[in-house]
């Protein structure tokens, strides 16, 4: 067990975790969806969160405004006086607060909740000097968009921080008709200003984020807590099978080109393609026939794949081979077929330094993890887009049964209380490496 460096008491952490369980709690009751939890992007739920969560910040001493991209943040400056401008740079812990539809209530909002507990525990140790003792201001930062559940293009609040905002972005729609450009004039936010949410490079430390894992890993390897090496790359697509409506009584099997079966078929071949494959999943969770008359041969198929690996070339690889794949059926079935990329991101590595300081972490706070799991992420996150201005480090909780996406995702009392502490260590490791 490593030393530690937090000087504060069990009992104040249990406080910390149960006041996180409580506020994933209160968080939850802010949904557009009867009898569950969805919250998407520039909606009338992402203000109302966002105010909440300032509120809760600046219950902190937190200074605290909500970015040209909607994203809510709250900074402590390495002076007393908590200033938001200076020389400091800053430390960037966080998460995001949208959802998938019929979504758990821990996914992101953990994330978020651990690091305004970080810092309350952070600021309980000399109050009045810690921030100039760890040679960094601390912000956190609650992320929209991170799903891409309202306009189908993921990372979009975390992009603009990132800097890599795209133009074409402003046409996206969502189910509605509503364009992205409409959605953040109706929200209150401007267009031509969203390269003011742009962070340099110089004004940040690096990013810290708490999640849980979705998985299944550390629950059967029965720890608390993982190291995250990586984050998986990922892309995703829509397909279009193309064949010809016909009538489903007068067609004989011969001269039907049912575009359903074809797409039906390649969805097949993703999962055996990808199962014969190490950290490579491939998903199809959207399929659509049309016409869509239970008496017509359907003319056309649409399907999404989310394909994902831990390495880049490894991924693209199998998308070759998928490809050739359906060259294959879709030619053998009389049907053409065609593929539009949504969605494109890089694998991305954590830093050395903040998987050590979060190793460390992990060993002053629980006894049993002299050697705590080191764990591949197959699940994306804003660390992806982050990681290009800034060094990213991320910390797994455990996931019981590793469900995620679905109301019952859930996380212990017990393994927040473990992670809160483990999160706000590896913060003053990380002050002790840079200072040494």
């Amino acid at each position: 067990m490593n030393a530690s460096l937090l000087q504060v008491s069990p009992d104040a952490i249990a406080a910390s975790a149960r006041r996180v369980m409580g506020r994933c709690d209160e968080l939850a009751r802010e949904t557009s969806m009867e009898g569950g939890i969805e919250r998407v992007y520039l909606s009338p739920e992402h203000a109302r969160v966002n105010r909440l969560v300032a509120e809760w910040m600046r219950e902190l001493g937190m200074t605290t405004r909500q970015d040209a991209a909607g994203n809510q943040v709250g900074r402590l400056g390495s002076d007393p006086r908590g200033a938001t401008t200076g020389d400091e740079p800053a430390l960037m812990l966080g998460s995001h607060l949208d959802t998938v539809p019929d979504a758990g209530r821990f996914d992101g909002m953990l994330g978020v909740l651990m690091a305004m507990e970080v810092v309350r525990l952070l600021r309980v140790r000399d109050d009045d000097h810690w921030r100039s003792a760890l040679g960094f201001a601390l912000e956190i930062i609650a992320f929209w968009d991170e799903e891409g559940t309202r306009f189908g293009t993921a990372l979009l609040g975390s992009s603009a921080v990132a800097g890599t905002w795209k133009d074409e972005w402003w046409a996206l729609t969502d189910g509605d008709g509503t364009t992205l450009r409409q959605a953040f004039l109706e929200f209150g936010l401007d267009p031509g200003r969203i390269g003011e949410a742009a962070r340099r490079p110089d004004e940040l430390v690096g990013y810290l984020e708490a999640h849980i894992e979705q998985g299944p890993e550390l629950d059967r390897r029965g720890e608390s807590l993982a190291v995250v090496s990586s984050i998986a790359s990922a892309r995703r697509f829509l397909l279009t099978v193309e064949g010809e409506a016909r009538h489903a009584g007068g067609t004989p099997y011969d001269m039907r080109r049912d575009a359903l079966l074809g797409a039906s078929e390649g969805a097949l071949a993703v999962e055996r393609l990808c199962r014969a494959e190490h950290h490579i999943i491939g998903t199809v969770g959207r399929f659509e026939a049309f016409p869509g008359g239970v008496n017509i041969v359907p003319g056309e198929a649409q399907f999404s794949l989310d394909l994902r690996g831990e390495f880049d070339g490894e991924r693209d690889r199998v998308w070759h081979t998928l490809s050739g794949e359906l060259d294959e059926i879709m030619g053998r079935r009389g049907l053409r077929w065609r593929a539009r990329e949504i969605h494109s991101a890089a694998a991305v590595s954590c830093a050395p330094i903040l998987q050590d300081v979060l190793r460390e972490g992990i060993g002053s706070t629980t006894p049993t993890a002299e050697d705590p799991a080191t764990i591949f992420s197959r699940a994306g996150h804003d660390g992806m887009a982050m990681g290009g201005i800034t060094d990213i480090g991320m910390l797994f909780l455990r996931n019981p049964d590793g469900i995620s996406h679905h109301p019952a995702e859930s996380v212990s009392t017990g393994d927040v209380a473990h992670g809160i502490r483990a999160l706000a260590e590896a913060v003053l490791n990380l002050s002790h490496a840079r200072a040494s």
